[in-house]
């Protein structure tokens, strides 16, 4: 499945770049669920399950959110936030979905006077069910916001983007502020869906582009945590579904990663090694030699 970054999704939507964000840090814009929705209804799932940004939605209409060994279903309105580090799939119940969502980069929150780090805020926190089941109250209240995140989007105010700022803070504030009344249910494709979204976390550390990028899900601890389950209960998961353990499945990965590097970039074993998460290039030789028993020299030559 292919990661929705920023050009795909402009691409896939048929929507402009709004007019002078290119002179902004960072990256924003809003939308009218109803105008885009058609492009994806074929999917039958909303394009938010992989994505390198970051997204609030406020969406009025049946649905229901998938997260690992969790099932979310929502009968009216919600407000939804989104990070690029925790997979989930959204569902629609129904054709008629209405409201609004905005997009935004970590970067384009930088120049606020708080210095919001986006990933420290309870909100967007692994192992959080960030969905919110709103009032008629409550959700006239978010459309409000974005009503007027919508209508200053398109003026020619010439501080614009840092009122934006503002409104985006708000929502988010807006929401850290709301208790969780949505129920949460097994569902009996719970395994299918683990598994899944597993595979899906593993595969997004991947490519390699650059030897200053490095991993940072390595164990499978780590996997388990952004997954919000227990680390033994992801194992048995793996287990039954692929007959591989977790870790087995990361290092398989990590060395088909490990060849690609060694046959396709110029890059020294030490840069390869920092770049899969070892720190010394003597625990990658060792790993890499007891995967393909060759040591990485070898391999390359």
């Amino acid at each position: 499945m292919e990661i929705t970054t920023l050009e795909n999704f402009y691409r896939e939507t048929a929507s402009l770049i709004p007019e002078g964000i290119s002179k902004e840090i960072g990256h924003f814009n809003v939308f009218k669920i109803d105008e885009i929705a058609a492009q994806f209804r074929a999917k039958q799932v909303m394009p938010y399950n992989r994505r390198a940004y970051y997204k609030i939605s406020h969406i009025s209409g049946r649905n229901k959110a998938e997260y690992a060994d969790k099932v979310i279903d929502i009968e009216k309105n919600a407000l939804l936030f989104a990070t690029p580090k925790i997979p989930y799939h959204w569902v629609p119940q129904d054709e008629n979905q209405f409201g609004h969502f905005c997009i935004f980069t970590a970067d384009f929150l930088v120049q606020t006077k708080s210095g919001v780090i986006l990933d420290d805020l309870p909100i967007f926190q692994p192992g959080g069910y960030p969905i919110f089941q709103l009032t008629d109250e409550a959700s006239e209240d978010i459309a409000y916001i974005f009503r007027k995140m919508y209508k200053e989007l398109a003026s020619n105010y010439a501080f614009k983007y840092d009122l934006l700022r503002n409104y985006v803070l708000e929502l988010i504030h807006y929401g850290q502020k709301l208790q969780p009344e949505t129920a949460l249910y097994p569902s009996h494709t719970a395994t299918a869906r683990v598994s899944s979204l597993f595979i899906e976390l593993l595969e997004r550390q991947f490519p390699i582009e650059s030897p200053h990028q490095k991993l940072s899900l390595r164990t499978a601890r780590d996997y388990a945590e952004r997954l919000a389950v227990h680390v033994n209960h992801l194992n048995k998961v793996l287990k039954e579904s692929t007959g591989k353990t977790t870790t087995d499945i990361i290092s398989s990965r990590i060395v088909q990663e490990a060849k690609i590097l060694l046959k396709q970039t110029d890059w020294n074993i030490s840069e390869i090694a920092y770049s899969l998460g070892f720190e010394q290039v003597a625990h990658f030789s060792n790993f890499f030699k007891k995967q393909t028993s060759f040591t990485p020299i070898a391999f390359r030559s």
